[in-house]
């Protein structure tokens, strides 16, 4: 074992493991959608590490611009205006295209779930929330209460008035239902939602939370229609919207924010990840225009002693700029179509692959024991014998990198690849799978 995996275990605790188990990856360099080990192996990061490295490792760009703050002034207080704190919100507000927004700052995605709870709260005067199963929002208090899959037992019983609400996922939808069309997927699942409203009590709900396309919990498309509908119920209850952009914002659907693409509005943005691509850790909420305006004769009472730090702002800005530099909209838009194929050819080729998502350059492989009855290749909540981790290292021994939840591979690259790279790597996909069909049999 080398000495840096030695030290790592005796002094770090690592996320979402037993510490006993882990043997953590000494990585010693990075470039592009690479990344090298203590002994020399390249892997291509497919998930984008956490789904948030969106142009890659190494931009020069945004270094320079964090090396350049870092000279000028590291720090000082939220309290103060500052050039680099108006340009990055500035930025943020007309990517997201909401006329006469604001951005409250965080550190981070959880945080920014965290303070929209909060702003919420505060306007609507309400105490219930609602957000999907099979959701991440992140993992402290509220954000984790928010989270609707099994990384949130560790903060129950937590805070009353979070409810949970089935989100479209007509894959997994009860057996009974048999739907013919898009239309009909999209009725059934408003229809759930509209009678928990009416259950729940419309006069006590702030604000329905939802990832604007679900993420980690299996890349989860909404069919035609259905945020359109989510809008017009929060509209008809006086209920907030709150989209989560903190995995599927900055391009990574091909748009700047996903919500761009179906026709609607929200009340609030939550943001992080690709905002700095992880250079510097950064977050926030847009607020838009009839939530902000409120708190001009009231007080926001968030706050944080890193908001709107000074170097996550400058990256911010830089990280900006080189989407549009490096034309990673069109670069999205031009793959998109690439992966979409080579996936959809797992789907017809492999027994093991139930069925795949995708949209722009984020997409999940969903992995099965049967086909035809579509049971999952490990049941919901646990890996008794470990499958999932060894297909992921079967991956890894080829040079592909990335991360499973459930049953599904995530397949998400940074937003810089080229189609050489896109087909190498799912050329790696495709030949594991070969091996998972055997394991299934």
């Amino acid at each position: 074992m080398s000495g840096i995996k030695e030290m790592s275990l005796k002094y770090n605790l690592h996320s979402w493991s037993a510490q006993g188990k882990l043997s953590p990856m000494v990585v010693t360099k990075a470039e592009g959608i690479y990344f090298w080990d203590e002994d020399g192996n390249q892997y291509m990061d497919m998930s984008s590490q956490l789904v948030n490295l969106n142009l890659g490792h190494g931009n020069k760009v945004v270094i320079d611009a964090i090396k350049a703050q870092a000279e000028k002034l590291p720090f000082i207080g939220p309290g103060y205006a500052l050039d680099v704190r108006s340009e990055a919100a500035k930025a943020i507000v007309e990517a997201s295209g909401m006329e006469d927004a604001k951005v409250f700052f965080t550190n981070a995605g959880a945080e920014a779930n965290e303070n929209a709870l909060k702003l919420v709260k505060m306007y609507t005067k309400k105490w219930k929330v609602f957000s999907m199963y099979r959701s991440y929002h992140g993992s402290s208090a509220g954000a984790g209460m928010l989270t609707g899959e099994p990384r949130h037992f560790a903060n129950e019983p937590g805070g009353p008035g979070f409810i949970k609400f089935d989100g479209p996922y007509a894959y997994r939808a009860p057996k009974a239902c048999k739907f013919n069309n898009e239309d009909e997927v999209t009725a059934f699942y408003l229809e759930l939602l509209e009678n928990q409203i009416k259950y729940e009590g419309p006069e006590l709900i702030a604000a329905i939370f939802l990832e604007t396309v679900v993420g980690s919990n299996g890349v989860q498309i909404p069919p035609k229609g259905y945020l359109k509908g989510v809008r017009e119920l929060c509209d008809k209850y006086e209920i907030l919207l709150v989209c989560d952009e903190v995995m599927a914002g900055w391009y990574r659907t091909g748009t700047a924010f996903a919500f761009q693409q179906f026709d609607i509005v929200p009340d609030l943005v939550t943001f992080a990840k690709g905002s700095t691509c992880g250079y510097v850790p950064l977050g926030g909420v847009i607020v838009g225009k009839k939530i902000a305006e409120y708190f001009e004769n009231n007080v926001m009472y968030c706050g944080l002693t890193y908001s709107a730090h000074p170097m996550g702002c400058a990256a911010a800005v830089a990280t900006i700029a080189e989407y549009k530099r490096l034309n990673v909209a069109e670069n999205v838009k031009k793959l998109a179509p690439v992966l979409a194929s080579l996936e959809d050819e797992l789907v017809e080729k492999h027994a093991c692959v139930g069925q795949v998502r995708h949209i722009g350059l984020f997409s999940m492989v969903e992995l099965v024991k049967n086909k035809e009855t579509g049971e999952a290749i490990v049941p919901f909540g646990k890996d008794p014998e470990g499958m999932m981790g060894k297909i992921l290292g079967m991956l890894k021994k080829e040079g592909f990198v990335t991360y499973s939840h459930e049953n599904m591979i995530m397949v998400a690259p940074p937003l810089i690849i080229t189609e050489e790279e896109l087909k190498k790597a799912m050329a790696i996909m495709d030949k594991v799978l070969d091996s998972v069909d055997n394991m299934i049999k």
